[in-house]
């Protein structure tokens, strides 16, 4: 008889109708709310509203704030070094799509 084996998977499903303020976008990646500043004032994030006590971040914002705190983390970048990371990675997916779109890949 085969004997399976059993892997646990946890995980968190965020739906995009979700808005998380700056104090849940944080706690939530489990930083301090000035690093998730910093990627606002670069960029990386746009969250909803004027002020930090007004900002509303979609669900969206916690899978690319949790990805560009891990970058800045495991290759030890500045917050304008993710950045430009992020946005390498966004036009190398952006040229894959095209490419698969033509039949090339």
């Amino acid at each position: 008889m085969n004997q399976g084996h059993r892997v646990a998977v946890s995980g968190t499903i965020v739906e995009e109708e979700l808005s998380f303020t700056l104090h849940d976008l944080s706690r939530a990646c489990r930083v301090d709310a000035t690093q998730l500043v910093a990627l606002v004032d670069e960029g990386v994030l746009d969250p909803a509203g004027d002020a930090p006590q007004e900002w509303r971040f979609s669900g969206e914002s916690l899978r690319r704030a949790r990805v560009a705190l891990r970058l800045g983390r495991d290759l030890d970048l500045s917050v304008a070094g993710t950045a430009l990371v992020l946005d390498l990675l966004a036009q190398i997916d952006a040229l894959k799509s095209k490419l698969r779109r033509s039949g090339s890949i």
